[in-house]
Order: C-alpha cells, then structure tokens, then sequence
C-alpha cells in the first residue's frame, strides 16, 4: 500500500514538473517534436520541392529561437488596435448623422473645410488636398450646410519622427465645436506610427470620424466606413495628372523583363523581411531584384556582408528603363502596408505583383482589383517567378489595359484620389443613387458617371460602345419646326438656338424639355442644309459619346511660349469642333452644369467666351477620343452691314487671347485632349459635288 502510494506520488511529481518545464517556454517546439518523434520516417515535407537542396534557407532554426527581432503575436496586435480607436466598430448607420446631408435633397452633400491658423505647418501634399475639396463642387464656406467636415490641421504624417508631425492633436481637435467627437468628419493620413514598430496608431482619438488612410490593414479596417488610400508621392500632381505609359495594344504583350523591382533594403525593422529575401529571385537576365542598402544617415552601422554586392548590383540597371520594359512589378511592403511602387507600377501598365499580407488595397469598396493585380503572399517569395510566367498572353493584356482605365479615371492626380474619396462617402449616404460595380469599373469610370442623372446604364453615351457593341439611338421628331427655321422640315432631334442674351454656360443646361438623346446646338448666324444635318446626324448615331459638328479648331504646344496655343487655321490635325454647329450627347449638358467645377463656369462666364472649348475638353476627359468633323457645303453667311464690327470684334486679338488663356487653363485642369489627323465624314453627295468643283477648277486653269 505504501509503495502505492509512493509511486502515485512519485508520478503527480514527474506530471508537476513536466508541466513546469513546457509552461516555462519552448512549450510548442518540445510538443511538437514530443507528438512526431515516432512518425519522422513517415511524414513527407509539402510541396516535395525537387530542386529543395537549391533553394537556401531564409533564417536558420537557432535564429528562430531566439527572441531578437520577434514580432508581437496576433493576440498582442488586436489588443493594441482596439486601444487605437474608441469607436472601432463603427458603421454608417452608428457613427454618422444622416440628418446633416438630407436637408437639401440630392444637394445636400456639402463639405467644409476647417481654416488653417497661420501658424500651422502644412505640408505641399496636404494643400493639395485641401485645394481639391476647395476647387470641388461639394464645397461650401458655411458649416451650417456642411454634410462632412475636413480638418484644416495636417494629420497626413503622424510619425513622431517627421518634421511634419504636427503635436497636441487631441486638444486642438476638442477645441472644434463641431467636433461631436468625429461624427461626421473625414481625416487623410498617408504615413502612421514610429520606427521600429509603425503600428496604426496616429497619436490622437479620433472618435467615430472617418479615415482616409493609406497603408490600411484589413484586420482593423472598417468595411462601409473607412476608405483606403493610395500613398502618393509630394510631387504628385494636383489636376490633370500624367497620361499612362499604354498608348495602344503592344504586341507581343510581354516586354524585355518578365518581374522587376528596384528600391530600398532595410537592414532593421519591420519591413525589413521581405525586402531581405527579394535578392533570392534575382537572375540578371529576364528577373531583376535590386535592393540598395545605401539609405538614411546611418547605413553603413548595420550593413552586412551583402550591402557592397547588392551596391554594385543596383547601380546597374536604370529604374525607369526597368519600368518601361517589365511586364510584372513586385510591389513589396516597406516600413508600411503600402508602398510608392503601386502607384508608379499603375501608369507604367506593368502588372502589380502585391507582396503586402493584410493590405487593404486602396478604394476597395468599388474597384475590383483582381482585373488589374496579382496578390502574392509575403511567405511564398519563391513561387512568384513561376506563378507570373503561367500568366498566359491573353491575361496579360487584360491586366495591363485595367491598369490604365484605373490609373487615369482615379489615381493620376490629387484632384482624382480626392474626389473619388468623397463619391465613395456619397454614394454610401445616398445609397438609392449610387453607383453599382460596372460603373466604377469600366469607362469612364465613377467619377464622370453621375447617378443623380440616371441609374439606367442605357442612358449614358459610352454604355454599349464600352460592350463594343454598335447602338441605334432613337430620336423623337419635332412635331412643329422652330420658327425661326421654318423652312427646315421637322427635325429628329431638340434645337438649342443661342442668342446671346444670357450666360454664355446657359446654352448647355439641361432643360427639362429636352427628351431625345440627341442634341443640336446652332449659333444664330449658323446656316446648313437640311442634306448637311440629316448627313451629320446620321454621323453622330455611329458615334453617340463624341461631338458630331462643322467647324473646326485646333490647340498645339507652343515651345517658344512654353504654353498652350489656339489656332483656327484650317489644316490637317484639329481638337475641337465648335458647338456652334454640332450634335452632342444630352448628357454632356448635366455633366456640364453639375460636374464641372464652378472656377471654369465662371471663366466662361466672365469672358463670354470659351464655352465650346469646354465643352470639347470635357468630352474628350470622358471618352479620350477627339471629335468628328464633317463635311459641309457652306459655312457661314456673309453678315449684314451692320454686323461686320461684330465680326471684326469675334475675330480680334483679344477674343484670341481669351481662347489661349482658356486653352492654358483648360489643359492644366484636365491634362490633355486628343489631338488627331482630321476625323472626316463625308457625305457621298457632297463629296461628289465638291471632287467636280476641283476638277472643274483644274481644267479651267490647264486652259489658262
């Protein structure tokens, strides 16, 4: 019996000090090789890598024991996140006052912008930003018609360490009396966080404000609430933005190198992993991975026996002859989620191959990214060179185009990124009119299609050409003519017929009394052909989402001015077709009165002048197609006496000068127009008529 006893004893003893032993540390690694030390001969690693004795190893097993450079565990990370944000489950229908943007109806989304002391340090980036919302349509001075409010206190660089961190957050926002502890606010943030650990933390409570943030993570992002960001650079432009580098369907599709990347290599840190390992798919030839070691003040303390080859390496190869010639961009994660590279892989039309676990990828709400990106994982490095070579032709193509839709309808400029910030938040408010998913992803995007006209796809002008399809526009008839034109018989399209007595910009509202798609705008002293404007209308039907008109005009860059001119000489290329004969869209009207920003109207307005080259501007940003001239009998009639100094006046130097300063304004804003070899319709008829004039012309002068 004792001897029992001793033994029960014996054994709780063995079981207590066991227990002691896998609490103390190393509980999963002893486990682990406690359970499997009788299976080692029959467990097989996957994959079974035939080439494993190649493949070296990222860190050693004592490596792996030790505590230097451990990150914190998930459980650590989710307690640090939600001591960030009080509000973190917040939704639209928890953490914002619909109230506020319902009193005016449909106009009721207002934004005010908060004034910035003079004292406030604010970076170029942030002014850009502010400027967007200032320029936009949704601004307003008041904040008692303000639906969101945007701070005036720079919050886009919250690393302590910055020269742009601004301090005291907390007790200047609370000095808001609108604050409402964020209810209703936006705030911007590109760069979280301090070196080492960059957390998401941005030094201040923001309450149930929404965040505009780069670099999000999606653990703790808020579907439906938060909007993520791209990181974009201080010299990004503010309007217009650079076209991208795809100019037409290159073939073969695949460039000189299959996957590049060139940039930084961190030594410590987070980050500092991935970056590390890239060097292990580098093979000069069709693979080029280059990291640089030489960065920051105090490289050269921790460089390692790498750093000098890696030196040499890097200076090899040009970045942006890499960028023009890669079919696949490695976009790695750096000290943060996001990374310089997206954007800049984006306008190159060189695939981005993500390598950033956890990154909410930027207005990922609406924009579907997997027709554009390939997401790799972090941990599987070594597998990207294969993955990206199964990628066949065909897909290749199709990524490379939807960089180029996405890049120029949100990501080419300031204004973009901004805008489509505050559509998403809109849409979200006013979700009965909202975009779907076809209209953010395909041409011309959100941003230039307006729910609040229709949320029918088959009303807009570029629906079915963007299913390559070819539509027959219906057109009503007139039932009467216009008196003015009564010698005309009844058109198939509504007449607008200027007179010269009200707002130069008025001659494109959208009147009600207008039913049929199709629009012809006339100037008083316009005189065509009933042959002309069947010709021309029929024209327009094949291309519904251009400008469809007569007369045509041309801008250029001047190299000796340094600045845009405008020409109305007649010659091989033009950009412009007035509107003073010409069919249009009906929908160009609304977007011309409602998204045009109120700063070109008043141009417009103010000069009396420059509403047709709007107009021609606004129509080429949404379709980047230039417009259709045809052909026409006669052009103007000769004016009255009584006219001629108005003619003298249309044509004088200052009526030019206005039109170059509305060029220069109109280029800077929208970024470019198509400027094409003449686009001409000819009617048969009139092109018969016209070739017998030359002819007879010629014969009349051999006799001479």
């Amino acid at each position: 019996m004792q001897a029992r006893k001793k033994y029960v004893l014996l054994g709780l003893c063995a079981f207590c000090w066991l227990l002691l032993f896998y609490c103390g540390g190393g509980v999963q690694l002893r486990l682990l090789h406690l359970l499997t030390r009788h299976q080692g001969d029959v467990l097989r690693h996957w994959p079974n890598w035939t080439d494993g004795a190649f493949l070296p190893r990222y860190a050693h097993l004592g490596e792996l024991q030790t505590d230097a450079g451990l990150a914190e565990s998930p459980r650590q990370r989710r307690l640090a996140w939600s001591t960030i944000y009080k509000d973190s489950r917040c939704r639209m229908e928890t953490c914002f006052d619909f109230s506020r943007c319902q009193r005016r109806g449909r106009d009721g989304f207002r934004v005010y912008v908060y004034p910035s002391e003079k004292s406030d340090r604010v970076s170029q980036s942030y002014r850009k930003i502010l400027a967007s919302i200032s320029e936009s349509r949704y601004y307003t001075p008041d904040p008692r018609e303000a639906c969101l409010f945007v701070l005036g206190i720079d919050t886009l660089d919250r690393d302590q360490l910055s020269g742009q961190f601004v301090p005291n957050m907390d007790e200047r926002i609370r000095s808001y009396p609108l604050w409402n502890d964020g209810r209703n606010h936006l705030i911007f943030n590109l760069y979280s966080g301090t070196w080492p650990n960059y957390t998401e933390d941005l030094g201040f409570n923001t309450g149930q404000a929404i965040l505009a943030k780069a670099s999000l993570n999606t653990e703790h992002f808020r579907p439906g609430f938060d909007v993520s960001i791209p990181l974009f650079s201080k010299d990004h432009p503010q309007k217009g933005g650079e076209r991208g580098w795809l100019l037409r369907n290159t073939t073969p599709p695949r460039r000189k190198y299959l996957l590049m990347f060139k940039g930084k290599r961190y030594l410590t840190g987070i980050g500092s992993d991935t970056r590390n390992a890239l060097h292990h798919i580098h093979n000069g030839k069709d693979i080029v991975s280059l990291t640089t070691c030489r960065h920051g003040k105090d490289w050269e303390k921790h460089k390692d026996s790498r750093c000098d080859r890696d030196n040499l390496e890097y200076e090899r190869f040009d970045y942006q002859e890499l960028l023009h010639n890669s079919t696949f961009c490695l976009v790695p994660r750096g000290r943060r989620l996001g990374s310089f590279r997206f954007l800049e892989s984006l306008q190159a039309a060189c695939v981005p191959v993500l390598l950033s676990n956890g990154w909410e990828l930027p207005f990922s709400d609406v924009i579907q990214w997997n027709q554009a990106v390939i997401e790799g994982d972090e941990r599987l490095l070594l597998q990207v060179p294969s993955t990206v070579r199964a990628v066949p032709n065909e897909r290749v193509l199709a990524l490379r185009q939807r960089t180029q839709v996405l890049w120029d309808a949100y990501f080419s400029s300031v204004d973009k990124i901004v805008l489509t910030t505050l559509e998403i938040i809109k849409d979200r408010i006013f979700s009965h009119v909202s975009r779907n998913r076809f209209m953010w992803n395909s041409l011309p995007g959100g941003l230039l299609v307006l729910p609040e006209y229709s949320t029918h796809l088959a009303h807009f002008p570029f629906y079915y050409l963007g299913l390559g399809n070819t539509r027959v526009i219906e057109s009503k008839s007139l039932e009467k003519p216009p008196p003015s034109r009564s010698k005309w018989p009844p058109m198939p399209v509504p007449l607008v017929v200027t007179d010269g007595r009200r707002k130069t910009t008025s001659r494109f509202l959208p009147h009600v009394a207008i039913e049929t798609e199709a629009v012809l705008s006339l100037d008083e002293d316009t005189v065509l052909l009933t042959s002309e404007v069947n010709f021309a209308f029929l024209v327009w039907r094949s291309f519904p989402d251009r400008i469809v008109g007569y007369p045509p005009r041309s801008h250029f860059w001047d190299p000796v001015k340094h600045a845009w001119s405008y020409t109305s000489k007649w010659t091989n290329e033009y950009s412009i077709v007035l509107t003073g004969a010409a069919f249009y869209h009906r929908y160009y009207n609304y977007l011309f009165s409602h998204h045009l920003p109120v700063s070109l109207r008043t141009l417009v307005d103010r000069t009396s002048n420059c509403e047709d080259i709007l107009m021609n501007f606004m129509v080429s940003a949404v379709t980047h197609l230039p417009p259709v001239k045809v052909a026409q009998r006669k052009q103007h009639k000769e004016l009255p006496a009584p006219q001629v100094m108005k003619s003298v006046s249309w044509a004088s130097p200052e009526h030019f000068s206005q039109r170059q300063e509305c060029i220069n304004t109109f280029s800077t804003w929208f970024g470019y127009m198509p400027l094409v070899h003449s686009q001409l319709r000819l009617d048969p008829v009139l092109f018969r008529d016209q070739v017998s004039v030359l002819r007879k012309k010629y014969k009349d002068l051999e006799r001479a």
